[in-house]
């Protein structure tokens, strides 16, 4: 199923059924008094949270869908059936918005089921309308019509930490040597094209893709991706020993952030350098102190990793499980 995180869809709710007229028959008595039932309730449409990011796919093929209308009322005072409801599968952390009224559903935890358009109520049979002075009534009234509207649909992933860096930053590598994920992994730029998820310890990460200068404004996979990390509690920061400026790769990373949301620049920070079996112990150094200014924190703050040093993965495991721990 293929990854989506932003949809629109129109979505209706059910027809009320219509009221009938209908008369009570009884031997000997043809006409003994009304009995035309009322219509059924038009079936309503929902959303529920699912712990499946692929669910959105399901919907890409086909952009509108509606709840059952209700049936029409029967004879012998039977009300008719209920329309049957329609519930769209979302995975959490999506946010929903009536384009028409604006109204936003947040489904943060799985499980979560929101009304997102209620149906229309049934209409009422001649027995309603029976009373001391319309024994014999002959009204009845049509079913209501459902609601329906356009609904945005976009995907925040809800994630404890997120990786963010330039492409082929080694996110998806650290990611798959921290929690056993199994992300894509290519020498080339844009190898993620989806957010992948794994889990530490019971904590989830996400690698978002590689972002690049610009992002902000929508260059490259701009602001497909950078929404997915507005929710994180952290950020992890990936730079490449690669990188012939590491200081550079990093500041250009921060403004995107900052530019996209104060809230992003704000987070609490990790920053990682990736791929340290490259480098010397003494070039490493020397990267690690021109970060440590450029970010303003301690040269032991920035944590050298590289997927072929065991020691070096458990160390910024238990550091990162820590630090998340603080931050529950």
């Amino acid at each position: 199923m293929a990854f989506v995180d932003e949809l629109n869809l129109h979505l209706k709710a059910g027809h009320g059924g219509e009221g009938v007229v209908r008369w009570l028959h009884l031997k000997g008595k043809d006409l003994s008094g009304p009995a035309g039932g009322n219509g059924g309730r038009g079936g309503s449409v929902y959303a529920v949270a699912v712990r499946d990011l692929t669910a959105l796919g399901n919907y890409v093929h086909e952009k509108k869908y509606k709840a059952g209308n209700g049936a029409a009322g029967g004879s012998n005072s039977k009300e008719g059936k209920n329309g049957d409801d329609f519930t769209i599968s979302v995975p959490v952390g999506s946010i929903i918005t009536n384009k028409e009224t604006g109204e936003e559903f947040e489904l943060l935890e799985e499980n979560q089921k929101e009304m997102l358009l209620k149906g229309g109520t049934g209409g009422y049979g001649n027995e309603h309308f029976k009373g001391s002075r319309n024994t014999s009534p002959e009204q009845s009234t049509e079913g209501k019509p459902g609601e329906m509207a356009n609904f945005y649909i976009e995907l925040q992933l809800v994630v404890d930490a997120g990786f963010v860096g330039l492409p082929n930053a080694g996110k998806s590598s650290l990611l798959n040597a921290l929690t056993g994920a199994h992300a894509k992994v290519g020498d080339y730029a844009f190898t993620t094209l989806n957010p992948n998820l794994g889990v530490l310890y019971g904590y989830t990460l996400a690698d978002i893709p590689g972002l690049i200068e610009g992002a902000s404004s929508g260059k490259g996979l701009g602001h497909t991706f950078l929404r997915h990390i507005k929710r994180t509690k952290m950020i992890i920061h990936c730079i490449s020993y690669e990188e012939s400026d590491p200081v550079k790769a990093y500041t250009t990373i921060r403004t995107e952030l900052a530019q996209y949301s104060p809230v992003l620049a704000e987070k609490q920070e990790l920053i990682v350098c990736t791929k340290s079996d490259i480098l010397s112990e003494d070039e490493r150094k020397e990267k690690r102190a021109a970060l440590a200014d450029a970010a303003g924190v301690p040269v032991k703050k920035i944590y050298d990793t590289s997927i072929y040093d065991d020691a070096s993965l458990k160390t910024l495991g238990d550091m990162l499980t820590k630090a998340l721990a603080g931050l529950a």
